[in-house]
């Protein structure tokens, strides 16, 4: 096309901003559109975008064949008739480009193009490239200021297109990141077994996952739409109302429980996460996930009920560990801090090992220690130390804990205080035992005697059947005292055991006085150095008694017996010496062991008698010679009372009799 045929300008202004402003049109169809009403309108043959990447041009969009100016043609920018364009702030134009200083030789030999408008286009900024009309021929008139500003407004229109093209690929790209990140989102909700959900501001569900069904036994049309409030159990609503407070106020919340009625009847416990969705500093919905934790709940109550029942058990209860370097103790209950005096950070190794002593039965030690390395359980009765060093009978009972491998890895251990029990059935073995012997000893003198009368002739030895029938009478009497003794041993030992503040001077005081009409041959001094008091039980009195008595028995008159009481430690001593002529070693036996000789025939009873009761509120009780070894010296000591200590603060438990 050739000059003088170009229309007037504000039609070809028209007619590019029309293209431009049709956004049914993809930017680069407008550019081409553009490129060939530019053409036209400045009566050229070609229009050509190009794009100027690191030195080099090439050709994006050309309107109109030209041999030289080909889509996609490249060269280097000083080869190129743009060269100069890019590098002024407005548009170029050659005439004659084969004359002009404009244009490189270089370029003019590359394209051949005799005139040349062209300007630079800027993207976001940056540089683009150029939008160039070109002709083989040169121009007869120079390109008027009309048509550069023509160019320079296609190229700003084309600029605009361009950055509108990127904008929409950023947007595009974006929506397919989006699309995917949304087609992911959709396969996790789908596949998690978590309730993902959104809530709006007024508690109706906006989005609920499928995973709803599963759980809850709604679907998610079922629920999408519904309020949230409908289905929340009335024990979880006003947690709910908490946590959605909370949400409102722009704060999450992490790991609620709820429940939440499902559609078949049952309720479902929830732990839901929910966080805030903002729109600017506004709250607009709610969005979280909901987990169901109704089967994880009810196994964690399970444990905890185990949990209080092993605690409250009235079982001392150990755990320990097995390690290479022997048991580490992992759990102890409160009834085994009660029962030993150990606190649970002092039980660092095993059981058998912290409460053993001197009396503790190494058979018994070694049973358990074969039994749990053939992983079997093991039952047993021994005497234990506490943390004092009290001794109790303990009922000891280890259970083996295999792992997965079928490798024993844990030891439970239950210890029962049985020292009552224990006692109790010494008392009736002692008194089985004593009783026969003492029986047939003494029917044996009965039976002697009652055979001899029989083959006497009454008148002729008359003497002799007197002493027999005096033998006969007194051992009868003596039966029925020994029988009646026990009667009252055995009253005294059946009472419930009740310990109470004892003033020693008052204990004292009573004691002399009955002891002045019972044993008028018996000069009792007594001594008081304490200020503190005895926790004990009334038989305490009736003990002194019988050692009191122990000594009339045994010593020729008149007998002097000392009672001191001081203190000892955490202790109150109570001492009774006599000026006899000694305890015999076979009632000392019988208190150490609980068992009668041949010698003794039980005659120590009423020792027995005392050191129950000493023992039955946690004394200890001592029997022996004086000092200088004669006479006798018996020794009780039993907790102190202090005047602002309570006996129950006080109080010992019984320890083992004959220990």
């Amino acid at each position: 096309m050739r000059q003088g045929e170009v229309s007037d300008a504000s039609g070809g202004r028209e007619a590019i901003y029309e293209v431009f402003a049709d956004r049914s049109q993809r930017p680069s169809e407008a550019t081409r559109r553009a490129l060939e009403i530019g053409a036209e309108h400045l009566g050229v043959e070609v229009g050509f975008l190009t794009r100027i990447e690191d030195g080099t041009q090439s050709i994006e969009l050309v309107s109109g064949p030209h041999p030289t100016v080909r889509l996609g043609a490249a060269c280097p920018l000083e080869e190129a008739y743009c060269s100069r364009t890019v590098r002024l702030s407005g548009p170029m134009s050659v005439q004659n480009a084969g004359s002009s200083d404009a244009v490189d030789p270089s370029a003019y030999e590359r394209f051949e193009l005799g005139s040349y408008v062209g300007t630079a286009v800027a993207v976001d900024g940056e540089l683009y490239g150029t939008v160039c009309f070109a002709d083989a021929d040169p121009r007869e008139e120079p390109f008027s200021e009309s048509e550069e500003l023509f160019v320079e407004l296609l190229g700003h229109l084309v600029s605009r297109a361009l950055e509108r093209q990127r904008y929409e690929r950023r947007l595009e790209r974006r929506a397919e990141r989006l699309a995917a990140e949304a087609e992911r989102l959709e396969n996790i909700t789908q596949t998690t077994f978590d309730v993902i959900y959104r809530i709006d501001m007024q508690t109706n569900f906006t989005y609920v996952s499928s995973a709803a069904e599963r759980v809850v036994g709604y679907d998610s049309g079922e629920l999408t739409g519904a309020s949230f409030a409908d289905y929340i159990a009335d024990a979880s609503l006003p947690t709910v109302m908490d946590a959605f407070q909370r949400v409102y106020a722009g704060e999450s919340v992490q790991n609620v429980q709820i429940g939440f009625d499902a559609k078949d009847g049952s309720v479902v416990v929830l732990e839901i996460n929910v966080r805030p969705v903002f729109e600017g500093d506004e709250v607009v919905e709610m969005q979280g996930v909901a987990r169901d934790v109704t089967e994880r709940v009810r196994q964690e109550e399970m444990l905890r009920t185990r949990n209080r029942a092993i605690e409250d058990s009235q079982l001392g209860i150990v755990i320990t560990e097995l390690a290479d370097d022997g048991e580490r103790a992992v759990f102890t209950n409160r009834a085994f801090e009660t029962l030993t005096g150990y606190a649970r950070e002092e039980v660092d190794r095993s059981p058998r090992e912290l409460l053993a002593g001197k009396r503790t039965s190494a058979a018994v030690t070694a049973e358990f220690e074969r039994a749990l390395a053939n992983r079997e359980s093991a039952s047993a009765e021994l005497v234990s130390y506490r943390k004092d060093g009290s001794p109790y009978w303990d009922s000891v009972s280890l259970s083996p804990v295999h792992g997965d491998g079928g490798a024993v890895t844990h030891v439970v251990a239950f210890h029962r205080d049985v020292t009552e029990r224990e006692r109790t059935r010494r008392l009736v073995g002692l008194f089985n035992r004593v009783f026969r012997h003492n029986f047939r000893n003494e029917m044996n003198l009965v039976l002697g005697h009652a055979d001899l009368l029989s083959s006497l002739d009454a008148t002729d030895r008359i003497e002799e059947v007197r002493r027999s029938a005096d033998v006969i009478h007194r051992t009868a009497e003596s039966l029925l005292d020994f029988s009646r003794r026990l009667r009252e041993l055995e009253r005294y030992a059946d009472r419930d055991r009740d310990p109470v503040r004892i003033d020693p001077r008052s204990l004292l005081s009573t004691v002399r006085e009955t002891c002045e009409q019972r044993f008028p041959e018996v000069t009792l001094h007594t001594t008081v150095a304490t200020d503190r008091s005895v926790c004990a039980g009334d038989e305490l009195g009736q003990a002194l008694l019988e050692l009191v008595s122990n000594a009339a028995e045994h010593n020729d008159p008149p007998v002097a017996v000392t009672v001191s009481v001081d203190d000892a430690g955490d202790r109150v001593e109570v001492r009774l010496e006599d000026d006899g002529a000694g305890i015999l070693p076979g009632e000392v036996a019988f208190i150490e062991s609980g068992r009668e000789t041949a010698l003794d025939h039980g005659s120590g009873l009423g020792l027995w008698f005392v050191n129950w009761v000493v023992t039955w509120y946690g004394g200890s009780f001592q029997i022996g010679p004086g000092p200088t070894g004669t006479g006798t010296v018996a020794t009780l000591r039993l907790p102190a009372l202090d005047a602002d200590e309570s006996v129950d603060e006080v109080a010992a438990p019984p320890t083992p009799l004959f220990q």
